[in-house]
């Protein structure tokens, strides 16, 4: 969030955080955004309990502030069929490995880079990808190679990863944007 947000300010960058949404009323990402007055939602199970109240509250909130793209980065649960419909190929998703692998249900964190590492891969890195109705099976739009080094433990592992992550998502959303702004104005 953090990355994405310093990357918006650049002139150049072609693109706003216009909402940060969070299940975590106490996470970093909410206290962040308040910090530099980003608009800000806490929409759960606790607000929500029903997980269709849930769906349509997350899809007003995106359509109230007039999101383009929806960006799940450190978003732990699954968006629900109503925002999956409304936002249908405009919603993408950062995961620490080099999807297909090492993805799918139960896959985030450090049992990403456990298995990245019990797998005896050589290389990691981060995926970018457009969320679908599972896990980690959208078209992957991008991804950053990270080599993994024979000493390499699941947190040193995890911290390169997540430096690569920082510099992909952020780049990967100003060319979105660009393409995006080629295509409405005809360049």
């Amino acid at each position: 969030m953090v990355a994405v947000h310093e990357a918006s300010l650049a002139p150049e960058a072609g693109f706003v955080v216009a909402v940060v949404i969070s299940n975590n009323s106490s996470s970093g990402a909410l206290a962040y955004a308040r910090e530099h007055d980003i608009p800000t939602g806490h929409l759960s199970g606790r607000t929500h309990p029903d997980p269709a109240d849930l769906d349509d509250a997350i899809r007003a909130v995106l359509v109230e502030h007039d999101v383009d793209w929806v960006v799940t980065a450190g978003y732990m649960r699954k968006l629900g069929p109503v925002v999956r419909k409304e936002f249908s190929g405009r919603i993408i998703n950062i995961h620490p490995s080099l999807l297909p692998l090492h993805g799918g249900h139960g896959m985030y964190g450090m049992r990403v880079h456990e298995a990245v590492l019990a797998a005896g891969d050589s290389v990691s890195g981060p995926t970018l990808h457009l969320v679908d109705e599972e896990y980690d099976t959208g078209a992957v739009l991008a991804q950053r190679e990270v080599p993994v080094l024979p000493e390499d433990t699941a947190d040193t592992l995890a911290a390169r990863v997540l430096a690569a992550e920082h510099v992909l998502l952020p780049q990967e959303i100003a060319r979105i944007a660009a393409e995006r702004h080629q295509r409405t104005s005809g360049e």
